[in-house]
């Protein structure tokens, strides 16, 4: 493109009075860059490339074709639900980037509202105003014990038998729905569980207590029979008489109109029917 010299000298001296230094020393015989005038040029490139950069992502994550999702889930889905969803993504829509986080369920809906998460998937979530969430997989909770306990012995654990037992459970503000439903399931059989609450856990943390053989742990199955399969010394036994559920629930922020969002949203709902996630096979809007 053909720029002029009194045009360019004028742009010029309009830069310079912009960032308020000069560029270039001029003499009668030559134009020589000033030591500010060198770092533009050194610096200019990179930030206009990245900026092309940032322009050509902006463009496709508004398309729906390649973006980040930070994605917030509760540390009991991580051996199972998560993993399929993040190898679902992976293979559909492999130019999304995931930062998936790991947050307690009672913080997701928060998290999302403020615009800090994309996704969610928590237990029995409480829905704020500017949350929209659908059930995403039911499962039973199982015991989680060491291979000496004395209930290890059985393959189904009627809850009137944990009566007088130590429940090991993460704390109720984790997830309050969740750890309400355990606490009526105990009072349909007729007792009040003695529970310990394990402060600021990871949820791996239980595994090690409950090695001691002391302690009954209470999970999603999944996550049970992971800690069994991976965890020596631990059992995993069905929890009957009565069942207890856990439901897990993706969210997302209502006001996000993302083509992605909704991308990894259907890809969710495709991997509960393809698991069978749902006794019914079909997602329940919450």
């Amino acid at each position: 493109m053909y720029i002029s010299q009194p045009s360019l000298s004028h742009q010029i001296r309009k830069l310079e009075d912009t960032l308020g230094t000069p560029l270039f020393v001029r003499s009668s015989r030559s134009v020589q860059l000033t030591a500010a005038g060198r770092t533009l040029a050194r610096e200019a490139p990179v930030a206009l490339a990245a900026l092309e950069q940032a322009v050509r992502l902006t463009r496709l994550a508004g398309a729906g074709i390649a973006t980040t999702i930070r994605l917030g889930y509760t540390p009991v889905t991580s051996f199972d639900t998560l993993s399929v969803l993040l190898d679902a993504l992976r293979e559909v829509h492999p130019d999304f980037m995931v930062d998936a986080r790991e947050v307690f369920s009672a913080e997701i809906p928060e998290r999302l509202r403020a615009g800090d998460l994309d996704v969610g998937l928590a237990l029995s979530p409480q829905l704020l105003d500017g949350v929209d969430g659908e059930l995403l997989r039911e499962e039973p909770v199982a015991a989680v014990l060491s291979a000496r306990h004395r209930l290890a012995a059985v393959p189904r654990i009627p809850v009137p038998e944990l009566r007088d037992e130590t429940l090991l459970l993460f704390p109720r503000r984790l997830a309050p729905a969740y750890y309400d439903s355990i606490v009526a399931a105990c009072d349909e059989a007729g007792f009040v569980p003695d529970i310990c609450a394990f402060d600021e856990p990871p949820i791996s943390a239980m595994l090690p207590r409950l090695a001691g053989g002391r302690e009954v742990g209470l999970a999603p199955a999944s996550f049970a029979e992971h800690a069994a399969k991976t965890s020596a010394g631990i059992v995993s036994r069905d929890v009957v008489d009565p069942p207890i559920t856990a439901e897990l629930s993706i969210l997302w922020a209502a006001h996000d109109p993302s083509p992605a969002i909704a991308s990894v949203i259907d890809l969710a709902r495709s991997c509960a029917q393809r698991n069978k996630w749902l006794p019914n096979n079909e997602a329940r809007v919450q």
